[in-house]
């Protein structure tokens, strides 16, 4: 590999417009040294001492902006060394280029320093210690105004870009300010959630499994399905208190959170209350994104509740199936259970919307031969084989 050299890496920095106007002025002042060098009273033509001239000045002006001061201090000595010359007048370019380096003294320095050197500029040209003679008043005005204006045409833009840089910084500041306001008031709203969460659903699922388990130790009831409804009533409470403590920890924050993994346990604490539920996993498990994992393990736990719920005693089966790039979920019922009155209507919703987040599909319906049928595909991205 080849590295580039100090003065290569430099020159890629400087704007290129002020690489284009150096190599202008170059360019130009090599033109008239072999044009119309005579014309300006040069013994003759070409003048090759003009090449070096324009040279010198394209290259100031190139970098004037990373030392002003200096290619301030070097234009003037560079015209000075053309009038030791015995030139009279000065050409074009150089007058451009005198212009160009009293605007960047007033674009590039604070002001009270900007100042003094373009007055101390001023006054180097007006006193004539430029030319070696004595310059008439209109030739002071002349030289006055329009070096002044060049530098005040420099102080403009720079105070045109320091208060640019001011409401950027203010507008920065502001949102910052509404980035951090919107956290708190999001912050704010997920301690009230878990608050309300705690005081009412984890209170009554609290009080029915103190209930299941003084039905079952007085004998009142089947003792498995008590059992039951002990151990998901517990396993609620404790996904209830680690969704409270999630709600109230920082955004930035996270904490373990369900899975795929967590379906053999599910359907195991189903299968010991008597149901019949089978759970079939096919192809090679991958471990999921955890919030692709948690939505997947969601939708799968929603359809099971939902089976419950409305196929009675008929067999459910679970299959989760590993797919390259994809993980599909189907949950089947026979039917023939009563409709519950336990349903919200959101559970359909919900799960559409899980998969729908994650770019899947989502179809649920009745089956051709009885009972009902809820399908999931979620695509799989940046997944790791477990």
């Amino acid at each position: 590999m080849v590295v580039p050299s100090p003065l290569l890496r430099h020159l890629r920095t400087v704007p290129r417009v002020d690489l284009l106007i150096g190599v202008s002025i170059i360019a130009l002042g090599t033109l008239e040294a072999f044009t119309v060098a005579a014309e300006y009273g040069a013994a003759r033509t070409p003048e090759l001492r003009w090449i070096g001239q324009a040279l010198v000045t394209g290259l100031l002006v190139w970098f004037r902006r990373r030392a002003p001061v200096a290619a301030f201090i070097l234009m003037i000595l560079a015209q000075y060394a053309w009038h030791r010359q015995g030139y009279e007048h000065c050409q074009v370019w150089q007058l451009f280029s005198l212009l160009l380096v009293f605007h960047t003294v007033g674009a590039e320095l604070p002001f009270r320093p900007g100042l003094a050197w373009a007055v101390t500029g001023i006054l180097v040209f007006d006193s004539g210690a430029v030319d070696h003679r004595w310059l008439p008043l209109e030739e002071v005005i002349f030289l006055t105004v329009v070096f002044g204006a060049a530098y005040l045409t420099g102080l403009a833009l720079r105070a045109h870009a320091v208060r640019a840089r001011r409401l950027a910084e203010h507008a920065v500041r502001l949102e910052r300010d509404r980035e951090r306001r919107a956290a708190e008031a999001v912050a704010e709203e997920r301690v009230r959630i878990a608050r309300e969460l705690h005081d009412v659903v984890a209170h009554s699922v609290s009080m029915m499994v103190m209930q299941a388990g003084l039905l079952r130790r007085r004998g009142g009831g089947d003792e498995n399905a008590l059992r039951g409804i002990e151990r998901s009533g517990r396993e609620a409470v404790e996904e209830l208190r680690v969704m409270l403590g999630a709600l109230r920890m920082p955004l930035d924050e996270s904490i373990p959170q369900a899975g795929l993994d967590q379906l053999a346990t599910t359907v195991d604490t189903l299968v010991s209350t008597g149901l019949r539920i089978t759970l079939e996993v096919t192809g090679e498990p991958v471990r999921l994104p955890p919030g692709l994992d948690l939505s997947a393990y969601r939708i799968a736990q929603e359809a099971l509740t939902n089976a419950v719920k409305h196929a009675g005693d008929s067999a459910i089966a679970i299959r989760v199936a590993y797919h390259d790039g994809s993980v599909e979920l189907e949950v089947l019922d026979e039917g023939g259970g009563a409709p519950s009155g336990l349903s919200t209507g959101n559970g359909l919703i919900g799960m559409r919307e899980r998969a729908e987040l994650f770019g899947g599909t989502f179809e649920a319906g009745p089956r051709a031969g009885g009972g009902f049928r809820v399908h999931a595909r979620l695509p799989i991205f940046q997944e790791v084989l477990a």
